[in-house]
């Protein structure tokens, strides 16, 4: 995909669908966003090598007491923890590996756990604009501080995690019944990275919160944790730890966007959500983002919906993508981490599902939008 995305987005320069200046004035608006990106995907991929999420998840199943349900309820709090602060796809590629692993160890059917964690990777990345890229965009967009968009949006983002948990456990309720053995303490390799990189994971969203801006409270938060790395755990410091392919993805799908919206993309979406109720602006942009990905789908519709209607654009494109595989990089890289650890979930199911969900958000959500 970022192969296609890398080619897609050379191909509108060389084409001059876009000049080189233009290109480098979005390169640049951008450039705060990969930044972030960068420093958060470090941040998120040091404290899982810290054993951050293992031991957290471990802790949680000893909270629990051989308890499923109450397993689950801490699940859910620690998989919509990790998106608000670490973002969607931290979820997707770090937690969800060990919530399912967990469930394999504790004997416990996969199925509600691997869809806990993708339903929130999405669901819950509306609460901070660290939480989703699109998040990051709408915020310079309408010009608002990150303590004003959680203000903003706090009542939808709650609403999403509470309608997503209670569709959820409605319908895997008989496979959270029953109990399990409860593990041994697990002790991390390393306490002086664990502590650190814990401490930096709890720390980012208080920086957030106080006015930082969001790549150098991200960069803020990732230099100890690599500093202690490079002390204690030099190996852990390699050229993979850099998500280049995310970077040349989000940026080719930046300049194909900027170069496609003059010519169809705002024209068909201006005249979809043209003079329509903020429901059916959210119910444009959720299907737009599963069909096109939610990131070109918001940057689409940003040019193409007044200022006022953006945030029922945001929840579209951040809730709506649970349809299709593609509608997402969460998703996709949920799907990719599910087939490594030997779970399936059939993509009808997911579909379904997702779509009865999506169904039932929306409606719930946007009305609580000031």
């Amino acid at each position: 995909m970022w192969v296609v995305a890398a080619v897609a987005g050379g191909m509108v320069v060389v084409l001059g669908l876009l000049t080189p200046s233009d290109a480098v004035d979005v390169l640049a608006r951008v450039g705060p966003v990969l930044v972030f990106l960068v420093a958060v995907t470090v941040l998120a991929e040091l404290a899982e090598a810290a054993q951050v999420f293992e031991v957290a998840a471990v802790r949680a199943a000893r909270v629990a007491r051989g308890r499923t349900p109450v397993l689950f309820a801490l699940v859910v709090l620690l998989a919509t923890a990790t998106t608000v602060t670490l973002s969607l796809d931290t979820t997707a590629v770090l937690l969800t590996p060990v919530v399912l692993a967990l469930a394999a160890r504790l004997g416990l059917r996969p199925l509600p756990f691997a869809l806990a964690a993708v339903w929130l990777a999405n669901t819950a990345s509306l609460a901070l604009p660290v939480s989703n890229l699109t998040n990051l965009l709408a915020v310079r967009s309408l010009g608002l501080s990150t303590v004003d968009y959680a203000r903003t949006m706090a009542l939808p983002a709650l609403a999403a995690v509470c309608v997503t948990v209670a569709v959820l456990v409605t319908w895997q309720r008989s496979a959270l019944r029953g109990r399990y053995e409860v593990p041994p303490v697990l002790r991390p390799h390393d306490r002086w990275l664990f502590w650190t990189a814990a401490t930096a994971c709890v720390a980012l969203a208080p920086m957030l919160l106080a006015g930082v801006a969001v790549q150098w409270a991200a960069c803020a938060a990732a230099a100890p944790v690599v500093l202690v790395a490079a002390v204690r755990r030099l190996t852990l410091l390699r050229v993979s730890l850099l998500p280049w392919r995310l970077v040349v993805l989000v940026s080719g799908l930046f300049l194909v966007v900027e170069a496609a919206g003059p010519l169809v993309l705002d024209h068909w979406l201006g005249a979809a959500v043209a003079g329509r109720s903020p429901l059916v602006v959210a119910a444009v942009a959720a299907g737009s983002a599963n069909v096109v990905n939610n990131l070109p789908a918001y940057l689409a519709l940003e040019r193409a919906v007044p200022g006022a209607d953006l945030l029922a654009v945001l929840l579209g494109v951040n809730l709506g993508p649970l349809v299709l595989p593609w509608g997402s990089l969460a998703t996709l890289l949920w799907a990719e981490r599910c087939r490594a650890a030997g779970v399936r979930v059939p993509w009808p199911v997911f579909a379904v599902s997702g779509l009865v969900l999506v169904v039932v958000l929306l409606p719930v959500t946007v009305p609580l939008l000031p």
